[in-house]
Formats: structure tokens, C-alpha cells, sequence
């Protein structure tokens, strides 16, 4: 587990170095990343060649996590789970994780304004759960004398990897790191990354490692609900964010997978029965979507035939009326549903939430800097994973439902299975 003492500390960077050090030496490397995320699993993906999937006990559920854990761990020489925010933050935490699978710790330390605290620092992550620290990840060092000062502070915690400051690191927008494909020379990057990473191999081969029993069963028993269907969906910058797990979910089900590209204008697959439309950046590429000709009409010919439609956040942001941009331009978008989308600079929504359908709870989270301005009275509403209150917003017109909420499929199949279907099959 990869952890830190908060966000900005460097988890990312560093779980990517050493993703990529490993795999140039030969060795397969599985990463997960703890809680909702999109963008650090994909620059994450870069770095170590396989799909990144979420690790969460509250997404997933312990025995979710266990198969999966167990499944990198039969497959890979090393894996890696980068946390989220700080070590102890969230219920359950980062560490609750660590702690439920007997995973050790590294803690990434940005030591980049500060020198002996370092040791006093890693000392209160280790004991405050506590956890089973297996060292230190110092990043942002200037020098060797710098480090040497975090050594000596360190006492009976190692150093197990130092990364000195990057002149170029991974870029970042509101909601992280950019898309990797928007990154020139991103495997470069990488790969200065990980020559500057300074491992101890001494120390990280005696890392206690996480045991499994072999009683333990892999065995998930997914449903056939969508055999025979076949799914398009968005998939291109506008359209990014997909958790793997809902994909795989998808397929698993039997549901064939057609992806197309809005932003290159092409038109929904024609054999499709269901349109997906998952989050992203559209107002990042308003303009172009609203140019887009093909890919507009086909839209609306799939609405009109009477077929399912499911949107998420960004999803859900192209089919609205207008967008207004933060400089106050105002783009026409697909106009499947009433209202205006008006984005912000400050976060409108941020969390874990859960969606209660007549089929059992839908979990998944909240993400976005924007605002709908919608006429239409929700047909439901999701709950905060933390206090219960009300969350997002689900919208039905028809055989059209949309939300700001990601859902995360894993966690419902039968819930998922019905987002795809035909109300009246």
C-alpha cells in the first residue's frame, strides 16, 4: 500500500516510478487504486502495462477486494495499491485496507521542506492506527546530504526508494492528472521518473509479504442478464472516464461491447441496443461536440427508436440544452434533456454515494465542477454515503436515464443490468 499523510504528496508519481522500475527489470507488475478515481489509474495503466482496477471496501466489499487481491497476486511479481487522500482519512480509510489484508505500508513523504521531521512524520503514521509500516518513500529530495538527514532521522524505519525533484512532472487539471494520450511524451516521462527513483533492493526484498489461504475461493458467479445485447458505448477524451470493473461487469454479464468516438463525429453503432454514456470532459471539447453532425443526428434517431440510453456526468452534460463555459460561453449540446449545464471553478460535488433501486443498492460516487440548471423533477435521488442526506439527481425521460452519479456496476448486477434494458422487457 502506498499511502501518504495527505493529497499532493507525490502517491501517484511515486506509485507510477516504481511501477515502471519493476517492469523494466522484467517483472509484472498489478497496480490498484484505492476509492473513485479515473485519471491516476490510467496514467497509472501507462506505467505498468495492465489495467488499473479500484480496491475500496466500501465500493467493492471486502470479498471483492480479496478475489481481486488474490487474482493480481497469482498473476504478478509485485503489486501496488496506491491510497487515496491521507493514510487515516475516510471511513474506511486507506489503512483499513492495509489492515483487513495484512498489507504493509510505504508512506510517501514530500521531504521537499523538510529534513529530520520526516522521521517524526512516518513514526505517527505507523503508530496511530496502527499499521504495519514497511518504510519510507522519500520524494522531492535535493541532495545526498538532504537524504542522509531523513536516514539518521528515520531510526528503525528504512528507506526503502527517494525520488529527487522531477523538472517535469505528471500535468494536472481540476480533477487530477491529465488524460495520458494528452501528454506528449508521456513514456518518456515516465521513464526519467523511474531512473531517478533510488531503490533500496536490500530493504524492499525483506518487506513482509500478504498471505492468502488456499482455501480462499476466487469464484464470482456473474448472472448472464444481458446475453445477447449489445451496448455502444462513448469512449474517446470527452467520454473517458470508465471504471475497468464496469466493463468487465458488462461482458461478464454477456453483453457484447461496441465503442465509438462523439469527438471524431462518428455515429452510434447501428446493431446497438443500448447507448452508454460515461463521464468526461465535454466541456473541454464543447465546441466540437456541437459541430458534430453525425454523431448529434445518430443520437437522436436512437431516442426516437425507442432504445435505452444510459448517461453519467459528462454523459449526462452532453445531452443537456446548452453548457455554459467558465468564460461564459454558451454551446448548444444534444438537447435530449431540458435545461442548462453551467460549469464552475469551485467543486460542486464531491463523495461516495449510493443509488437505491428496486433491485438493491447501486454504490458508486460524485465527481464534478458543474451546476444543471434542470426543469425536470428527478425521478430518484442517490444517498451520501456518509450522512444519508440526498445526493445526485436521477433523470428519466422515457428509456433515457441520467445523473451526475459514476456507478460502479460491480457492486449491483442485477441494478446495472436494468440500466440497459428496455423498461418493459
Amino acid at each position: 500500500m502506498i499511502s501518504a499523510i495527505a493529497s499532493g504528496q507525490g502517491k501517484t508519481t511515486v506509485t507510477a516510478a516504481i511501477a515502471r522500475h519493476f517492469t523494466q527489470h522484467g517483472k509484472h507488475v498489478r497496480v490498484f487504486k484505492t476509492g473513485a478515481d479515473f485519471i491516476d489509474p490510467m496514467m497509472l495503466r501507462q506505467a505498468c502495462g495492465s489495467a488499473v482496477f479500484s480496491l475500496d471496501l466500501w465500493l467493492l466489499g471486502l470479498p471483492a477486494c480479496r478475489a481481486l487481491l488474490m487474482e493480481a497476486a497469482q498473476q504478478a511479481d509485485l503489486v501496488l495499491i496506491e491510497g487515496v487522500m491521507g493514510l487515516y482519512d475516510g471511513t474506511p480509510s486507506s489503512a483499513d485496507l492495509a489492515n483487513a489484508f495484512g498489507v504493509p505500508v510505504l508512506a510517501v513523504i514530500d521531504a521537499s521542506a523538510m529534513a529530520q521531521t520526516v522521521g517524526a512524520v512516518a513514526m505517527g503514521l505507523r503508530d496511530f492506527g496502527p499499521v504495519q509500516l514497511a518504510g519510507v518513500v522519500a520524494n522531492r529530495i535535493a541532495s545526498d546530504g538532504h537524504l542522509a538527514m531523513i536516514q539518521n532521522a528515520l531510526r528503525d524505519i528504512p528507506v526503502l526508494a527517494s525520488l529527487r525533484r522531477q523538472e517535469q512532472a505528471l500535468p494536472e487539471r481540476h480533477l487530477g492528472l491529465v488524460l495520458p494520450d494528452e501528454v506528449g511524451g508521456v513514456d518518456e516521462i515516465l521513464n526519467r521518473m523511474a531512473d531517478s527513483l533510488s531503490l533500496d533492493v536490500n530493504a524492499w526484498q525483506v518487506i513482509p509479504t500478504m498471505r492468502f489461504t488456499d482455501d480462499e475461493s476466487l469464484a464470482v458467479d456473474v448472472p448472464q442478464l444481458l446475453a445477447g445485447k449489445r451496448i455502444a458505448i462513448a469512449r474517446d477524451a470527452s467520454f473517458a472516464f470508465i471504471y475497468p470493473a464496469n466493463l468487465l461487469a458488462l461482458e461478464q454479464m454477456g453483453a457484447q461491447l461496441d465503442y465509438f468516438s462523439p469527438l471524431a463525429d462518428q455515429a452510434i453503432p447501428a446493431q446497438a441496443d443500448a447507448l452508454y454514456l460515461p463521464g468526461g470532459y465535454p466541456e473541454l471539447h464543447a465546441e466540437t461536440l456541437s459541430q458534430a453532425h453525425t454523431w448529434l443526428t445518430s443520437l437522436h434517431a436512437f431516442q426516437q427508436a425507442g432504445k435505452v440510453i444510459y448517461a453519467e456526468c459528462g454523459g449526462m452534460i452532453s445531452l443537456a440544452e446548452s453548457l455554459l463555459d467558465l468564460n461564459g460561453k454558451e454551446w448548444k449540446m444534444a438537447g435530449l434533456i431540458q435545461g442548462q449545464i453551467k460549469m464552475q471553478k469551485r467543486l460542486a460535488a464531491l463523495g461516495m454515494q449510493s443509488w437505491i433501486t428496486e433491485h438493491g443498492e447501486l454504490r458508486g460516487h460524485t465527481f464534478h465542477y458543474s451546476t444543471f440548471d434542470c426543469p425536470l423533477t428527478a425521478f430518484s435521488h442517490t444517498l451520501k454515503q456518509k450522512t444519508q442526506d440526498q445526493g445526485e439527481a436521477i433523470y428519466r425521460i422515457g428509456q433515457l436515464q441520467a445523473t451526475y452519479f459514476h456507478a460502479y456496476f460491480p457492486s449491483n448486477y442485477l441494478a446495472t443490468a436494468r440500466l440497459f434494458l428496455h423498461s418493459d422487457n
